[in-house]
């Protein structure tokens, strides 16, 4: 199983960011998919989650109607589009598949996103 994010980088405050996790080694339409986060000195956030068939999708408090999270199938991949970001977005940000025993079993290495101006 490999998770491989990608689409972070720096970024103004009110602005956009399109991350992007790459699947690869197992049934992707199988699973549902969770972005997590984390910011320096802080504990792990979770941040959203969708399931196998991108029907139905579940955000934090803190993103919700400003995050996106959306999948495609055929591509394997899982995005999770950032809108109007905050300074309190910056962190790192990782995809993770959740296992079947309602676990997150896989993990990317994660990718930076910072929002400062």
């Amino acid at each position: 199983v490999q998770l491989v994010e990608s689409g972070g980088g720096m970024v103004q405050p009110g602005g956009s960011l399109r991350l992007s996790c790459a699947a690869s080694g197992f049934t992707f339409s199988r699973y549902d998919m969770s972005w997590v986060r984390q910011a320096p000195g802080k504990e792990s956030e979770w941040v959203s989650r969708i399931n196998t068939g991108g029907g139905i999708t579940y955000y934090a408090d803190s993103v919700k109607g400003r995050f996106t999270i959306s999948r495609d199938n055929a591509k394997s991949t899982l995005y999770l589009q950032m809108d109007n970001l905050k300074p309190e977005d910056t962190a790192l940000y990782y995809c993770a598949r959740q296992g079947t025993r309602g676990t997150r079993d896989y993990w990317g290495q994660g990718t930076q996103v910072t929002v400062s101006s």
